[in-house]
């Protein structure tokens, strides 16, 4: 079938509306009339070949759509439902049965090797092979996804806010929940206040975290991150963030997040810590200097990397719609959105700083 979608054919290249053709679903995949797509960091560093993906490409990885047609041996969702789409996995490595499919051994493949699970490729321009993106490709009208990364989610809540969950906001909030668990009165510091660094405040007021201290560099991001749960922000540009978190903890964390993948800024969320704490490292960050003896060893910290959340996607985003419908995860004040044909626009306001999570709607 022919659908609209956002090709990138160069490095670095604006996104071009253009017609491309989706081939059907397979047996264990799911075609999905795709109503709503974020916009993530992830997709541009794609765009700008940070991560490589072969182009061209259609990206979008944080689909949300109403299921159209399913293959012959898809079961867990059926035509008419209303679906969110993740990261693909496989789901029968060992980190895939063991509970941590964000872990999968061949999650870099699946998400980022152009092709769908059985090597093949479902998007097509003329005779030109299109890759996919995450398994899914959600920045076009209709995308076509494995039954993995297919979630099931609540026909009573704006189907359009529901794609975020799928990556971005999971990322954030399940690093949080899943990986670093805080224990109740707890302290936490979130270095980044973007989408993945406001949804990990969020998730730290839900475990009950006492001190929950947002660090960033934008003092809008700062007075959001209080309305959504910080007890205390920082201005980065303007005190020496490491001074003032031992300040007001009385010695350091027992938890960070570090979401920007700046490499002084992760330095600063391993000193920030108190003996004995853990720093999740979520941004994707280049190399990094640490003084091991220091920094590490003297105090016992520990550096964790978290892919999406540690999350197991069927589980944890019905989880986190219902912390949403319960008033106790608004990440509705994170968004902005935007027609499919204004996603240039929609970039460029993510990459100023001018909205937190963009939103295209088809």
């Amino acid at each position: 079938m022919q659908i609209k979608g956002a090709v990138v054919h160069e490095k670095g290249q604006e996104f071009k509306i253009e017609n491309v053709e989706l081939a059907e679903p397979k047996a264990n995949e799911v075609l999905v009339k795709v109503v709503a797509a974020g916009v993530c960091h992830t997709d541009a560093v794609a765009r700008d070949q940070i991560i490589p993906v072969q182009l061209p490409a259609v990206l979008g990885h944080e689909g949300s759509g109403i299921v159209e047609k399913v293959g012959s041996s898809v079961t867990t969702v059926e035509p008419g439902d209303h679906v969110v789409l993740s990261f693909s996995s496989c789901g029968h490595c060992e980190n895939c049965l063991t509970g941590h499919p964000a872990s999968c051994i061949y999650l870099t493949e699946f998400n980022f090797g152009g092709k769908m699970q059985d090597g093949t490729h479902r998007i097509s321009q003329g005779d030109q092979e299109v890759s996919t993106f995450f398994g899914q490709s959600s920045f076009g009208t209709y995308a076509v996804s494995n039954e993995r990364n297919v979630v099931k989610v609540d026909k009573e809540v704006d189907l359009r806010l529901l794609g975020p969950l799928g990556c971005g906001i999971q990322t954030g909030a399940g690093t949080v929940i899943n990986k670093l668990q805080p224990e109740f009165g707890s302290s936490i510091a979130v270095f980044g206040c973007g989408a993945v660094g406001l949804s990990a405040v969020m998730a730290a007021k839900i475990r009950g975290c006492s001190k929950i201290i947002a660090v960033d560099v934008h003092e809008n991001r700062l007075e959001l991150a209080k309305e959504l749960g910080a007890t205390h922000v920082i201005n980065g540009s303007k005190v020496d963030t490491v001074e003032e978190i031992r300040k007001i903890t009385d010695g350091g964390t027992h938890y960070a997040v570090e979401t920007t993948g700046v490499s002084p800024v992760v330095v600063q969320s391993v000193q920030s810590l108190r003996s004995l704490g853990t720093v999740a490292v979520v941004g994707a960050t280049g190399e990094v200097t640490l003084n091991v003896q220091q920094d590490l060893l003297n105090e016992g910290r520990s550096i964790v990397a978290v892919v999406e959340g540690d999350a197991i996607p069927q589980l944890f985003i019905p989880q986190l719609i219902e912390y949403y419908k319960n008033g106790q995860f608004p990440f509705d004040k994170l968004v902005k959105f935007y027609d499919l044909e204004e996603i240039n626009e929609a970039f460029a306001d993510s990459g100023k700083g001018i909205t937190i999570k963009p939103i295209l709607t088809m």
